[in-house]
């Protein structure tokens, strides 16, 4: 496979500035096997079907944008030099590995002021990334983040505009509540309040899960054989409690459908001969065309960027030819694309 099999060209009035509001009335592509339908996002209630079962990655978008000083004191007398940072992952001794620019501009040992409250010192770099230990710890960080910090929009929304008092709520899923992500999953953007309720009495299920988006999600595919990437690794877990429910529902019969790439990737790395289990862990798995799936019978996502890992993963579900096609209807069609953008729903034919 090669990485040009999942390149296409899309507009750049396509790309999504800004969600639908309400979130619900996002346009939703449904690609029922071969069968192409134009849809609303609030009509999944009439679309799924009693005893379907969507996962729902639960992680919590974190403020990690932020803007600090360095000061320092020298021969030139006292100096300062702005500092911007933004936080990658927690690392399992409590500090975080960030990228912060201008990373010349900073020594290790020093530390960058965010405010009167929050603080971090340079413990370390390596890889063109800073490794931070903040002064604060648990819910006192968490809030003095939550003051200071911007939403880290993707890289293809943040050159256009940026972030805002509104994207603390827009680039937050509605049932969001482990912190820990610096990307949000971002198909559970369209759902609210009504359209929960709706599928609720539709008598369509829910498992949460949990896998903390990283990063790593908006980097390029730089290799041109794609079997030489290597994947990123993020943090995620499947409690006893969710594993019991979806093994339940393939039991019954019913549908598992995932609700975006995240929870798609986390149920299949968790399961083993065609059964849930409990995960706690990172997970790199990797999904091209040819993966033989277990646990998802469906996948509801947003339309992804040419070239990237999702591409070749909703390739895997729906089959190369099919996400062309796909793809096509939807840019012909004026579907908005990526984080903030429209959704589609992609019903793979059953295998046999």
């Amino acid at each position: 496979m090669k990485l040009s099999d999942f390149d296409f060209d899309l507009p750049e009035r396509l790309i999504a500035v800004r969600p639908a509001r309400p979130r619900s009335s996002a346009r939703l592509l449904l690609a029922d096997g071969p069968t192409i339908a134009d849809r609303i996002v609030s009509e999944l209630p009439q679309i799924l079907q009693p005893g379907d079962r969507l996962v729902l990655n639960d992680t919590k978008v974190i403020p990690a944008r932020l803007s600090g000083l360095r000061h320092r004191s020298g021969e030139a007398g006292d100096t300062s030099a702005a500092i911007e940072v933004t936080l990658l992952e927690p690392r399992a001794d409590g500090a975080w590995a960030a990228l912060v620019k201008p990373l010349r501009k900073i020594r290790d040992g020093e530390v960058i002021v965010f405010s009167d409250d929050l603080s971090a010192t340079v413990m370390g770099r390596a890889d063109g990334q800073a490794l931070l230990s903040f002064n604060l710890t648990g819910d006192d960080f968490d809030a003095a983040l939550a003051a200071v910090g911007a939403m880290p929009l993707p890289p293809y929304i943040a050159a256009k505009r940026p972030a805002d008092a509104a994207d603390m709520d827009d680039y937050q899923t509605y049932w969001a509540r482990h912190a820990g992500a610096v990307a949000a999953p971002t198909a559970s953007l369209h759902f609210d309040a009504p359209l929960l309720d709706a599928l609720k009495a539709r008598e369509v299920q829910f498992t949460h899960v949990t896998l903390h988006v990283g990063a790593g999600t908006f980097l390029p595919v730089k290799v041109d054989d794609v079997r030489d990437h290597k994947m990123h690794a993020e943090w995620g877990e499947v409690t006893p409690e969710a594993a019991a429910e979806i093994n339940a529902t393939k039991t019954a019969g019913g549908r598992v459908i995932p609700v975006g790439t995240t929870a798609l990737r986390l149920i299949e790395s968790a399961a083993v001969a065609g059964r849930m289990q409990p995960w706690t862990g990172p997970t790199d798995i990797f999904i091209t065309p040819g993966f033989a799936f277990q646990i998802a019978d469906g996948l509801m996502t947003n339309f992804h960027l040419p070239k990237s890992t999702l591409m070749m993963l909703v390739s895997a579900l729906m089959g190369v030819d099919a996400i062309r096609a796909i793809y096509a209807h939807a840019i012909a069609e004026n579907y908005r694309f990526f984080s903030y953008g429209d959704a589609s729903l992609l019903l793979p034919k059953k295998r046999t």
